[in-house]
């Protein structure tokens, strides 16, 4: 990926080409090997970085000025430091393995109109006086270029996290094998999140046709052809969203009884099914294999007098260090879904369905590190009338009560 993205941006290219030791990490563009003078007059090399922003697979024009460098504060050439150039000295983890230690700001009137023109600006900027000293001190270094490409989960770079400065907290959902359980509108929505996430895989499970009620309470828009072929859903969804993760597996079959050691490999299921006899024994099993999980459910009511819909979005979390609340207060129904639920019947709900998903995952987000979670809490409801969040089962409430 990264030999293909330098290939296809005419800027990152010629940094290459001119000999310039280039490398693409996480969305961060890195120079490295640039030389500077420190306050003892002698020369060191650091690693100039910029975030990249990307059309697909090519460099567009930088979104900002600034640029980031690893290395000591550098100098002039008598070890003055470069005081109007470094904005801010202080180490900030931009991704995994880069550690910025200054922050640099030189703006042209114009702007930078690409990559060559802003890292070469400030490569200058820094290198000049170490050049000014010897002239063989030259970021100009024509290494060696492996044919690697730099495998992610993605089919192209994730420029949102690198542009945000979060990489380094986003990597904390790159572990793992997820699996999302019934692709209905909650579950689907759950994929639609998920794959946005640097999560080591997702299994997609689910026996069903998606259908043209399905279309209006899941992400996307469906087109009629589509609808028409009649697609499983784990299909349909498969060919939507692996052009964006590389690791989703479709799995056309519900889980039952008989099936349900395929989710051994998992370290985390979204359970996103109706079926209650279903939802009993896969819940019985992920709490045999110390397996995390989060259940989704919708209760739905058609309230005659205002002839409007009410009702509540839950999200209910297991895990290995608390599972008593599922069963003790019964959190999860294990019942089959009433016939007169509307959840059942009317299929305008789509922000519902989203709302669950984003709760969920959200929830899961917050298991992995990536939000911080103060409460802990592993059952909450969303109640549409009134707009009211209620959280409830608190992981230290429980855990002071049985002595831990």
């Amino acid at each position: 990926m990264q030999q293909q993205l330098i290939n296809h941006s005419p800027d990152l290219k010629r940094l290459r080409d001119e000999g310039y030791h280039l490398e693409i990490v996480d969305g961060f563009l890195l120079i490295r090997d640039v030389p500077y003078v420190m306050p003892s007059k002698t020369i060191e090399r650091g690693t100039l970085v910029s975030a990249l922003t990307l059309a697909g697979n090519i460099a567009t024009r930088p979104a900002d000025h600034v640029a980031h460098f690893i290395g000591q504060h550098p100098c002039s050439r008598e070890g003055v430091p470069l005081t109007k150039l470094v904005i801010q000295s202080q180490s900030h983890v931009l991704a995994p393995g880069i550690i910025a230690n200054h922050m640099f700001s030189s703006k042209p009137a114009a702007g930078y109109p690409d990559y060559y023109e802003k890292m070469t600006s400030y490569i200058n900027l820094v290198a000049n006086p170490a050049t000014s000293l010897d002239d063989t001190a030259t970021a100009r270094t024509f290494p060696v270029i492996e044919d690697k490409a730099q495998e992610t989960v993605f089919a192209y770079v994730d420029t949102a996290s690198s542009r945000a400065r979060i990489a380094a907290v986003s990597n904390k959902l790159a572990a793992g094998k997820v699996a999302i359980i019934g692709l209905g509108g909650t579950g689907a929505y759950v994929l639609d999140l998920l794959a946005k996430t640097p999560v080591q895989e997702i299994h997609l499970f689910d026996g069903d046709v998606f259908s043209q009620h399905n279309a209006f309470r899941s992400p996307g828009a469906a087109s009629i052809e589509a609808l028409r072929s009649s697609p499983l859903k784990v299909d349909y969804f498969y060919e939507q969203y692996s052009r964006m993760h590389r690791y989703v597996f479709p799995h056309p079959e519900y889980v039952a009884d008989a099936n349900v050691q395929q989710l051994q490999e998992m370290s985390f299921v979204f359970l996103c099914l109706d079926n209650g006899a279903a939802k009993l024994g896969i819940v019985q099993y992920l709490e045999t294999m110390a397996i995390s999980f989060i259940d989704v459910g919708m209760g739905i009511y058609l309230n005659a007098s205002a002839n409007a819909l009410g009702g509540i979005v839950r999200v209910t979390t297991s895990t290995p260090q608390q599972r008593q609340h599922v069963h003790a207060n019964q959190r999860i129904s294990f019942g089959e879904a009433p016939g007169g639920n509307e959840y059942q019947q009317n299929i305008q709900i789509a922000d519902l369905n989203a709302l669950n998903a984003t709760l969920a995952v959200i929830k899961w987000k917050k298991l992995c590190g990536f939000y911080l979670d103060l409460e802990n809490e592993y059952h909450s409801t969303y109640t549409i009338d009134g707009n009211n969040t209620l959280n409830e089962d608190m992981l230290h409430e429980i855990a002071t009560k049985i002595g831990a």
